[in-house]
């Protein structure tokens, strides 16, 4: 399948927006991720540890009160889609501004800790995650968990980012 970096033009059936939205995520952050003219380099068990260890070190991050490090892994671009309880938003800026508001203290914050409740590859550059996510936190603020999805991909050394896995697809609840 060819896709085009500039543009993306597709009709939007409700039966299949979901599928529409996630073959637009792909097709657009093959732009800097996975383009199509690379040779495959396949889904592996490094690939995994990769991914296993940004979020180990969001955790960290989160947990020392750094949001700017909790941020690293995510796509920074204006593309990065994030879905949270007020609904999607765009942007590696506007999703740390969001953070900064919602948790504006170290108390707000409380301590992270994430369960990876399923990691599968989607095709070689692309990994969809499930989660669990728990925020620790004073008797007055109370604790807080949900669930998370991811679609990690791959970028590819000078394609305008960090090389490694970077999350481009964030829908946490």
């Amino acid at each position: 399948m060819a896709t085009s970096c500039t543009s993306v033009s597709m009709s939007k059936p409700a039966t299949s927006r979901l599928a529409l939205g996630l073959a637009l995520i792909l097709g657009l952050s093959s732009c800097q991720f996975g383009a199509s003219n690379s040779q495959p380099t396949g889904f592996g068990p490094a690939d995994r540890t990769d991914i296993e260890q940004n979020m180990a070190a969001q955790e960290q991050a989160w947990n020392t009160g750094d949001l700017t490090g909790f941020m690293l892994p995510y796509w920074h671009s204006d593309s990065l889609l994030f879905v949270g309880s007020k609904g999607p938003s765009y942007g590696w800026s506007t999703t740390l501004a969001n953070y900064q508001s919602g948790y504006p203290t170290p108390e707000h914050m409380g301590q992270l800790h994430f369960d990876v409740l399923q990691l599968d590859p989607l095709g070689n550059d692309h990994a969809f995650m499930l989660g669990a996510w728990h925020l620790q936190r004073s008797d007055s603020l109370g604790d807080l968990n949900g669930h998370f999805t991811l679609i990690w991909a791959r970028a590819k050394s000078g394609a305008g980012t960090d090389s490694g896995w970077h999350i481009i697809s964030d829908h946490s609840s």
